[in-house]
C-alpha cells in the first residue's frame, strides 16, 4: 500500500526537526495518522532525520508513497 505525499505531509506538518523514527512516529499519532503509517515511520531505518525531505526520501526508497486516500 502507498502512502499519499500529502497525507504524509499533514501527518508530519509542525515537527520540530531533527528527530528519530520513534519521535516522528509519535507526532503523526498526535496528528491523526492512521495506525499503519505510524508503524511505518516507527520502522524507518535512519537514526535522526534533518527535516521533512529527509523522512520523504526514506518513505520513497522503502517504496510507500504514491498511494491515493482510496
Amino acid at each position: 500500500m502507498g502512502y499519499d505525499v500529502t497525507q504524509v505531509q499533514k501527518s508530519l506538518a509542525g515537527f520540530d526537526y531533527p528527530g528519530g523514527p520513534q519521535e516522528l512516529a509519535d507526532h503523526a499519532s498526535s496528528n491523526g495518522a492512521d495506525q499503519q503509517l505510524v508503524d511505518t515511520i516507527k520502522g524507518l531505518d535512519k537514526e535522526q532525520f534533518d527535516g521533512p525531505n529527509a523522512v520523504m526520501s526514506k518513505l520513497g526508497e522503502a517504496g510507500i508513497l504514491g498511494g491515493s486516500n482510496s
